[in-house]
């Protein structure tokens, strides 16, 4: 599904209730206006709202939505964090000074006014509240039953979704199921991070409960939040609790249990050739639980467009780019001889991408390297890139299960489905467009032997070493690298010492099964709303 955006016909502002003391005639309905009363009385008004939750998932930057003023935001994707903070990713960019935001992250000089961090808290306050109102106003609704469900259920998985997004980035949050009046804000209190995720888990599993599997959905509407995506995320934020703050006293059988659950609804399956995976051709494929939906427009920056702006910053400068995100030699020498995901991953010096010349330019790139699953063919605007977001895939679940089964005892087991993954990777193609002028899928002609299967032996830490290693090789440059390094007590380890020193300086303060370190609270909370601020900022 590329999910209409609808906010030039439909804000979430006009949804707002009249205030109270205007004259009669205003008490009544308007003909013709849609409001929070009358929104779920229709069915094309009620998709539209749900939609307009999910239009916040896709917001990069722009002006800050509702604020008369147009303050302006600036960027965030979440592979600032997920790569871009790690040794998978340099900064890039047209020099090392380009971009002050993303230079405070990388180094952990991070100023409590960082712009990048205040868009993370920005559009994700503004998806919870959008969320929030299909939440609350949706059951009163006239529409069909099975609409309604669906409806709540996508709701409570994209609040769960934004919020999940906040707890890993900055901690424990304020807590919201409702609107919360300006006379109510100033008794709105932090939560602590086992509290969020509680708030998290509760909000998943009740999306889970009410919406329907991937193949319920007809064609017009892939793309939507499924049970899949629910039990997913839920696995996920399970996992990463279980390396950090594991307040909810969570367990791997968890883990294990819901990603069995998932794997056993038949709902999913890799997709055979890798090298499609972040084509069109593997857009809402069988393997995606999750992905944020874009398409080809002509608009530029700001939040009403139908594109993503992420291919633009990755992309390199030589083509339409601005080169930001660079991959790493640690990451490239982190693959097998023959590895076909290797190419799939990264572009170098001289490579055909798209059948298009890409010479990479070391005056305006860090490493030598640019993310080639960021590459598209330049769209209309090139600020409008068509290409979706992968959020969740179903080699994660498959990994997630088998580092579930190591943990538990399981080693056969987890080493079965590692080698599931090895052996899709082993029969990819080439990635499309490796010869001038073609976007065809050569062969990559994979000598035999290439990645072998791991030995049905393998145990203990070194298999658990195998299952990180298959982690960062399958899914290099899509921004998991950051919370895996993080939740297996890694991170600060792979950090220069200077940076690690200042990482370690932001680390909770709330018990962790490894050190977790945490962005600022925007200064502006802090200031206004009397938020409480994070260690060290």
């Amino acid at each position: 599904m590329k999910i209409s955006h609808i906010l030039p016909a439909l804000t979430m502002a006009a949804l707002t209730v009249l205030v109270s003391g205007c004259q009669d005639f205003l008490d009544k309905e308007p003909l013709g206006t849609t409001t929070q009363d009358n929104l779920f009385k229709d069915p094309t008004n009620a998709v539209q709202a749900i939609n307009a939750v999910y239009d916040v998932t896709a917001w990069d930057q722009g002006p800050k939505w509702g604020d008369p003023a147009g303050q302006y935001v600036a960027q965030t994707y979440e592979w600032m964090f997920g790569d871009l903070m790690t040794d998978d990713a340099a900064k890039g960019g047209s020099s090392p000074s380009d971009f002050l935001p993303l230079i405070e992250l990388k180094t952990w000089n991070i100023s409590a006014s960082n712009q990048t961090v205040t868009t993370l808290w920005v559009h994700s306050f503004t998806g919870i509240a959008r969320a929030n109102t299909v939440i609350n106003n949706v059951d009163a609704g006239t529409i069909d039953d099975a609409l309604k469900a669906r409806l709540k259920g996508e709701a409570l998985f994209l609040r769960a979704y934004f919020y999940f997004n906040l707890v890993k980035g900055v901690g424990g949050v304020p807590l919201f199921e409702k609107s919360v009046a300006p006379a109510e804000a100033a008794n709105v209190r932090r939560a602590t991070i086992a509290e969020t995720y509680a708030f998290i888990e509760k909000d998943l599993k009740a999306a889970a409960a009410l919406l329907p599997e991937k193949s319920a959905y007809p064609a017009a509407d892939l793309g939507r939040a499924t049970k899949g995506a629910a039990n997913g995320y839920l696995a996920r934020a399970i996992m990463y609790q279980l390396g950090t703050v594991n307040g909810n006293n969570h367990t791997w059988q968890e883990v294990y249990d819901i990603t069995s659950t998932i794997i056993s609804s038949n709902q999913y399956s890799l997709l055979p050739n890798y090298a499609a995976i972040h084509q069109d051709i593997g857009e809402n494929s069988s393997e995606s639980l999750f992905e944020i939906q874009f398409g080809t427009s002509n608009f530029g920056y700001g939040p009403i467009s139908v594109g993503t702006t992420s291919n633009i910053f990755q992309n390199n400068r030589n083509t339409f780019g601005y080169g930001f995100n660079n991959p790493t030699q640690d990451l490239v020498n982190e693959f097998e001889d023959n590895d076909p995901r290797l190419e799939v991953t990264v572009i170098k010096d001289g490579d055909i991408v798209l059948g298009i010349l890409n010479k990479v330019d070391l005056t305006q790139n860090a490493t030598g390297y640019f993310n080639r699953k960021a590459a598209i063919i330049a769209p209309a605007a090139p600020e409008s890139g068509p290409q979706n977001i992968r959020k969740l895939r179903y080699s994660d679940i498959l990994l997630m299960k088998a580092e579930a089964a190591a943990q538990l005892n399981k080693p056969a087991e987890a080493v079965a489905l590692v080698n599931q993954v090895r052996q899709r990777a082993r029969m990819s193609t080439r990635p499309p467009g490796t010869t001038l002028g073609t976007l065809t899928y050569a062969p990559a002609n994979t000598p035999p032997g290439t990645l072998p299967d791991l030995s049905p032996g393998l145990s203990g830490q070194a298999l658990l070493t195998a299952i990180w290693h298959e982690r960062r090789v399958e899914f290099g440059e899509e921004s998991l690298r950051f919370w895996d390094l993080v939740r297996t007590g890694r991170y600060l380890g792979v950090l220069p010492a200077d940076v690690r020193a200042r990482a370690a300086s932001h680390v909770t303060t709330e018990a962790s099964v490894n050190p977790t370190p945490l962005l600022p609270i925007p200064l502006t909370e802090v200031q206004s709303w009397n938020v409480p601020q994070n260690p060290g900022y």
